[in-house]
């Protein structure tokens, strides 16, 4: 029975099963970028990977919106299913379904209008690659519909636990789009607008095989085209627009970037940019995986005030995600050439060496933008609103397009490269000032680096936190129980119930939930003194197991069955059980 730290184990564990998962649907969709890079450098030309890399900021602001409902109505859920309100859950999913169509609708115009009228000139003024560019734009604005309600169920499957299903959609979605940029590109030679074509009908067959999940009659949730609240709609708003915000700031900082490489480098340098960028986007799905898996917990983590948690999968991040991280940006950096050479092959060109060094130096500020990625979905969730502004600011355009402006002259296509670096650098430090003024002081722990609340969940003097591994942590675990209660003078008669449940409900984990595989489990117990009652919470990674179904069935051929948990039942005020992430949580409430 372990008292140091007795819930890091079970979420490391946790977010380290959930990363794979995660990073396959987060690396497949940016396969399809780099499938249609690859045909853009050598199947149209340099011209055709300048309209991808300019269409990168507009791509930039799709998703930004897209982010604002997806962030939003994720970590509401999160904190739904926290506090055990699944009605409101469905609300809120219904609510996404319905913002997604309507925004994809608004995009689609805009893409329309942009293209047919040439108002493409804000982004180009190469009379050359804008008729391409508007071409590419018009194959877009086929896939937005799919694009904006993929990216919205992927984060709904993950609460559900059905992330298989977005990774089957994922390959579907990859084999779909090489087989499109094989016959519009490669045989029937579409040019620009096969290449966007081919990826917008790959999102249709992306989306269409996830819908297919949330119409299957065991779905928890329910595709349900209803008329929104707007007080619901505005929440949603609320907490998604920070998150997004640096997303909408980055499409300010694509334009900024993209004149700037054109007036002092040339066209030739917005191809090397976008090359580099969409291969590097295959690793960047790796820190978008980290932060999907830490999303999620966290949302929970601030619905069920549990802080203990919300630390520990801060300790994730820097113990186990950034050194990950290092590894994969040194191997970058090492493959700079060899990738180079899938884009373009003679090494005399510019284009080559220009490419090559953003494989060198980009994979730089992927560590550090962990950093920043994750206290930004912290400050979302926890409503510290002026951090997650800052960030998004510094992070979306103030520093990148600032250094990229005061090197450029200097450095040419490198400054962009050592901007995104820098920008790494500064929101880092900009985490550690947050801390250091609001405390007075630096930081000296995990809890203190995030600044939460002292009133936020249980204080450490009214909780008591154990990790029960074998039968013989479960014999002890009860006296721990009942040594608590007396120290906080609970009622003897509530203190001997609280030790027997967390014993019996234990016992039955270790007993049957650890058993049904080899894998390695544990169970996450706490027992904490909150507004005069008893609260006893058990959390583990075993299968999936719901005691409430067992607690009415009586056999009359076997008495005995199922007593414990019958019992356990009749002393407790409430039980409440949920599977989150894969998590069995049980919580038990006895009024003192």
């Amino acid at each position: 029975m372990t008292r140091q730290q007795p819930s890091f184990e079970l979420t490391s564990r946790l977010m380290l099963r959930l990363l794979l998962a995660q990073v396959l649907i987060a690396v497949v969709p940016q396969v399809n970028g780099l499938v249609s890079s690859y045909f853009a450098s050598n199947f149209v030309g340099i011209e055709a990977m300048g309209a991808v890399g300019l269409y990168m900021p507009l791509n930039m602001l799709a998703f930004s919106l897209n982010t604002i409902l997806v962030g939003g109505s994720t970590i509401i859920c999160g904190k739904h299913m926290g506090e055990n309100q699944l009605g409101k859950t469905q609300e809120v999913f219904s609510l996404a379904c319905v913002a997604s169509l309507v925004l994809s609708v608004a995009l689609i115009i805009l893409y329309a209008v942009l293209s047919l009228f040439d108002l493409t000139v804000i982004f180009t003024r190469d009379d050359v690659v804008r008729p391409i560019f508007n071409t590419y734009l018009l194959g877009q604005a086929i896939g937005l519909i799919p694009m904006l309600f993929g990216n919205a169920f992927a984060s709904f499957l993950s609460i559900m636990n059905r992330s298989r299903r977005t990774l089957i959609a994922s390959i579907c979605y990859v084999i779909a789009n090489i087989a499109f940029n094989y016959i519009f590109v490669g045989i029937l030679a579409l040019e620009a607008f096969g290449l966007a074509l081919a990826t917008s009908l790959g999102l249709w067959v992306f989306f269409l095989v996830q819908a297919a999940a949330f119409l299957e009659p065991d779905s928890m949730l329910r595709i349900k085209l209803t008329v929104p609240r707007l007080d619901e709609a505005l929440e949603v708003v609320r907490v998604g627009f920070p998150g997004a915000a640096s997303y909408i700031y980055m499409t300010a900082r694509g334009i900024i970037v993209n004149n700037l490489l054109e007036a002092f480098v040339g066209t030739v340098a917005i191809s090397a940019f976008a090359a580099s960028n969409n291969l590097l986007n295959i690793f960047w799905a790796i820190p978008s995986g980290m932060l999907a898996v830490s999303r999620m917990l966290i949302s929970v983590s601030v619905g069920e005030e549990d802080r203990q948690t919300l630390a520990d999968v801060m300790r994730v991040m820097f113990r186990r995600f950034i050194p990950i991280m290092c590894v994969v940006s040194l191997g970058i950096i090492l493959m700079a050439e060899p990738f180079t050479s899938i884009f373009f092959q003679d090494r005399s060109e510019a284009v080559f060496d220009m490419c090559a060094w953003g494989f060198r130096i980009l994979p730089l500020c992927m560590p550090l933008s962990i950093i920043n990625m994750h206290f930004t979905c912290y400050g979302q969730a926890s409503n510290k609103q002026g951090l997650v502004h800052l960030l998004a600011l510094l992070d979306g355009v103030v520093c990148v397009a600032g250094f990229t402006a005061l090197l450029i002259p200097a450095l040419g296509i490198n400054s962009a490269y050592i901007a995104n670096v820098l920008n790494g650098v500064v929101t880092t430090i900009v985490i550690v000032a947050y801390s250091w003024i609001r405390l007075g002081h630096m930081p000296r722990n995990m809890e203190e680096l995030m600044v939460i609340p002292d009133d936020f969940g249980v204080a450490q003097g009214e909780r008591l936190d154990l990790t029960v591994r074998s039968m013989e942590d479960v014999v002890r675990v009860s006296d721990a129980v009942f040594g608590f209660c007396n120290e906080h003078n609970i009622p003897k008669r509530t203190a001997s119930y609280a030790a027997v449940a967390m014993e019996e409900m234990a016992g039955n984990i270790i007993r049957h939930g650890m058993t049904l595989d080899s894998k390695r489990h544990s169970v996450d117990v706490r027992v904490a003194h909150k507004d005069g009652d008893v609260i006893l919470r058990l959390k583990d990674d075993c299968p999936a197991f719901d005691p409430s179904q067992q607690q009415s069935i009586f056999d009359p051929d076997d008495p005995l069955k199922n007593i414990g948990i019958r019992m356990v039942y009749k002393m407790a005020d409430e039980v409440q059980y949920q599977n989150i992430l894969g998590l069995n949580v049980l919580t038990i409430r006895l009024a003192a």
